[in-house]
């Protein structure tokens, strides 16, 4: 086993040849172009995408290959969703089942609309005879003061009126209690209209998991990597593919310190691939990386200063991807040239070939 010390001492010393041979290249490179010309070597690269699982569960078909063209919304990788359909199909019976609840709750309440509207007739007729046995009895009343008929009579007249009262308040606890019943089955009603709304938020969520289930390209790009397989079981999150989003390509491309603090996000960059030098394709800096790359932390002297690269990222234009978008391949190298004099002028080699 290494020790940490030597292993940091022999990395150490790597990134500072690395930091040379790059700053060597970059001088090699300067040698033949123009004033106010620079230039760095890079590679074609695209914004990753991973294709993922939302639910846990088993693959049941992945529909395209590594290196295959795909477009928005096409889809590349089904879900076996035999449980979900499961799920889906006792929801829906149980949305049917509260249905019916509600067809019940609401029959009850009419029904106790119904009993309401009797009580309340009834409270009617024992009020009438009530009124009928008091007139009777104020009548018997009378009588009996002049003699005409007997106190006997009379007193069961008065009895009468005590019996029709009673009838009346018992007519009109029925009332009453046709009220509270038809609270109770109004009450049974939303309760059954609640249950149909959480049966069908619950058949919603099982329909969009069946949704996510069938995995789809959020937008035009390239498959790079097939990470699983049919019939593998992966958790939530699960990778299954990794996709290049041909919309959003760019060069990365290092420049020295001189030449870095000259450009600015938005200047001009002109590429020139390897596979296709004929081609000069237009691009525009997106990016200049504020950290020096493979340089130590601290530089005191004019060498050291020298040898420090930093990151750059030219982006090349939406408009010219959508036209060739089926031709765009990353990891491609190539070089990447920039204007660092506002004075400078483009050579004629490296006049623009490419346009939207």
């Amino acid at each position: 086993m290494i020790p940490a010390k030597k292993w940091l001492l022999g990395n150490g010393f790597l990134l500072i040849l690395v930091a040379v041979a790059a700053g060597a290249v970059w001088k090699y490179n300067q040698k033949d172009e123009p004033v106010g010309l620079v230039s760095g070597n890079g590679r074609i690269e695209a914004v990753e995408i991973d294709i993922a699982t939302k639910l846990p569960g088993r693959i049941g078909d992945v529909l395209v290959r590594e290196g295959d063209f795909v477009t928005a919304g096409q889809v590349l990788a089904v879900m076996d969703t035999e449980a979900l359909s499961a799920q889906l199909r006792q929801a829906e019976a149980q949305l049917r089942q509260t249905h019916s609840s509600v067809a019940t709750a609401q029959s009850q309440l009419a029904q106790r609309h119904s009993e309401k509207a009797a009580a309340l007739a009834y409270v009617k007729q024992r009020q009438a005879d009530l009124d009928n046995a008091r007139n009777h009895a104020r009548r018997s009343a009378a009588l009996v003061a002049e003699g005409a008929i007997s106190r006997q009579t009379a007193q069961d007249d008065a009895s009468r009126v005590l019996s029709a009262e009673a009838a009346l308040a018992s007519a009109r606890a029925q009332v009453s209690a046709a009220e509270a019943a038809i609270a109770t089955a109004e009450a049974q009603v939303i309760g059954a209209q609640s249950t149909i709304e959480a049966a069908q938020a619950t058949i919603e969520r099982i329909q969009a998991d069946l949704d996510d289930s069938t995995l789809k390209s959020p937008r035009d790009g390239r498959v790079q990597y097939r990470i699983a397989h049919p019939g593998e079981v992966l958790g939530a999150g699960g990778r299954v593919l990794s996709l290049v989003d041909l919309s959003d390509v760019y060069m990365t491309f290092f420049l020295p310190t001189a030449a870095a603090g000259r450009i600015a996000l938005g200047s001009e960059v002109r590429l020139v691939l390897d596979a296709a030098p004929q081609h000069v394709i237009p691009a525009q800096i997106s990016f200049i990386s504020d950290v020096a790359q493979f340089t130590p932390k601290t530089v005191e002297t004019a060498s050291e200063r020298e040898k420090l690269m930093f990151r750059v990222r030219a982006q090349l234009p939406v408009e010219l991807l959508k036209k060739y978008i089926t031709q765009v391949k990353t990891g491609l190298p190539g070089m990447a040239y920039v204007l660092i004099d506002p004075q400078a002028q483009w050579p004629e080699n490296l006049r623009v070939t490419v346009s939207p």
